[in-house]
């Protein structure tokens, strides 16, 4: 296996010289006929350098010698994104055409619960339109504006994925106890964009695999004041949460496109 280097440039820095496992055409790429994604060359993007989104670069940092990981936010990364903003994505995806290719996975870990008069809802009289359209913008709108955004630089020929962590309580059939109006909608609506674009990507890139992720309640920010009732066992370390991850990402193909899955790789209802 090739040697692995995580770029450590950011954005607004020349760029540097290209590392010797940048693949100038994805053409003559030759790699192992195993189908999962530790075998595979080319370049990685976490979009998302929080806890979970770092754990799973620094996995596939340690664990797919053959792909060159990228880190992508608007504060933390080693690119610079704001999935708020399109002038950011315009810029994002003319550098991931020039040097992330191929691009054969992406994985979204963006998402925003809570941030400052933005918390989730325990009755109607506290949904906010502000709010409601703040969590819409990152949960929902973000993931799909990023596959967008990142559709050029994908490849056609070879496997690849793009996933999004979602969240359980985006699921309309598992909602038993209310409350969060915002945050479950957002994930709802991401879900059902999600599922859209796999359809789409099946006649324009008939080897992409598209999931929706559930990472289970990891100890992050996120999840930091709501997390007194969670059992030890049910609270998983960011580290943890990502080699679950990866490993359920590893499984997939492209014929599993457009599901919902938790982080023990069973599959949640809409």
């Amino acid at each position: 296996m090739r040697h692995l280097q995580i770029l450590t440039v950011l954005a607004d820095q020349p760029p540097g010289p290209q590392s010797s496992q940048t693949v100038s055409n994805p053409g003559t790429l030759v790699e192992p006929q195993a189908t999962d994604l530790f075998h595979w060359q080319g370049h990685a993007l976490v979009v998302g350098a929080g806890g979970i989104g770092q754990a799973l670069a620094d996995g596939l940092a340690q664990r797919a010698a053959g792909l060159q990981v990228h880190t992508a936010g608007p504060k933390r990364g080693t690119w610079r994104l704001d999935l708020g903003d399109d002038a950011s994505l315009e810029s994002f995806a003319a550098l991931a055409l020039e040097r992330f290719q191929p691009l054969r996975l992406v994985i979204c870990t963006a998402g925003l619960l809570h941030e400052g008069s933005l918390q989730p809802e325990k009755r109607l009289l506290q949904v906010n339109r502000d709010n409601l359209r703040r969590s819409f913008e990152l949960n929902a709108f973000g993931p799909l504006l990023l596959a967008k955004a990142l559709e050029p630089a994908l490849p056609r020929h070879l496997p690849l994925h793009f996933a999004s962590l979602s969240a359980r309580v985006g699921s309309i059939t598992d909602n038993k106890l209310g409350g969060w109006y915002a945050y479950r909608a957002a994930k709802a609506a991401q879900n059902q964009l999600l599922r859209t674009l796999a359809i789409e990507w099946r006649r324009r890139l008939p080897l992409a695999c598209v999931t929706a992720l559930h990472p289970g309640t990891t100890a992050t920010g996120l999840s930091e004041p709501f997390r007194s009732s969670v059992p030890p066992s049910g609270l998983f370390s960011p580290q943890r949460a990502a080699h679950q991850l990866l490993e359920v990402l590893a499984t997939r193909s492209a014929e599993q496109s457009g599901n919902f899955v938790a982080w023990d790789g069973q599959p949640i209802p809409w």
